[in-house]
């Protein structure tokens, strides 16, 4: 059954993400091409990267074209309705935590089921959620969120350490994906919300907020 969902898991991660970075092109004004281009970018580049530094080939994109088909389909209704969802990139931000949370989890379970240790696990879990969102803000010339704000990648570190003590402790099967997306996604939220951040340096003569 785990594999089963995993695949639900991806696909559906893969929507979530391909809407985000559609309402990303449509905010910078990109043509209907430059749209789905960042579609299927954000949608499909967060597990190309996970595949490829666990060895799996071909990656899950190129052997199933309902990945692609997902991130089109997602990227031309984001482009039709964008009178209706440019404004609320508030609302997106939710589903991006989701996708986050959905990532983590099938990254980690895809390094784990291949029998890797818990760093392999966590950076498994970590590349394949935020590498669709660091493509994302690159091709849109911004520092990346997962450097800067919103407890973004943070979320996606504690959610896969998460994993592997759930793991340790005998979790398995289904359970401990929908725990660690669960949890990876309510931190991601409260980040969001609540504007938690990691401490910055501080540079000469910049005065202590």
């Amino acid at each position: 059954m785990t594999n089963g969902i995993v695949y639900i898991f991806d696909i559906f991660g893969t929507m979530i993400f391909a809407i985000t970075g559609a309402v990303k092109g449509v905010r910078h004004r990109l043509d209907f091409l430059g749209v789905i281009v960042f579609a299927i970018t954000v949608g499909c580049g967060g597990g190309m990267l996970r595949d490829t530094i666990l060895g799996i080939f071909p990656i899950a994109v190129f052997s199933n074209e309902l990945y692609v088909i997902v991130c089109i389909i997602a990227g031309i209704l984001v482009f039709l309705l964008s009178p209706k969802t440019i404004g609320r990139w508030g609302i997106i931000q939710y589903f991006d935590a989701l996708g986050l949370g959905v990532f983590t989890a099938i990254g980690c379970q895809k390094a784990y089921a291949l029998g890797l240790g818990p760093v392999a696990v966590i950076a498994s879990g970590v590349f394949g959620a935020v590498g669709g969102g660091v493509l994302r803000d690159v091709f849109s010339k911004e520092i990346p969120a997962v450097f800067t704000s919103d407890f973004y990648a943070s979320a996606s570190i504690l959610g896969a350490v998460l994993f592997v003590l759930l793991a340790k402790t005998g979790v398995e099967g289904d359970m401990i994906l929908y725990l660690t997306a669960a949890f990876t996604t309510v931190l991601r939220i409260c980040g969001y919300r609540f504007k938690w951040r990691l401490p910055v340096a501080r540079m000469v003569g910049e005065e202590k907020r």
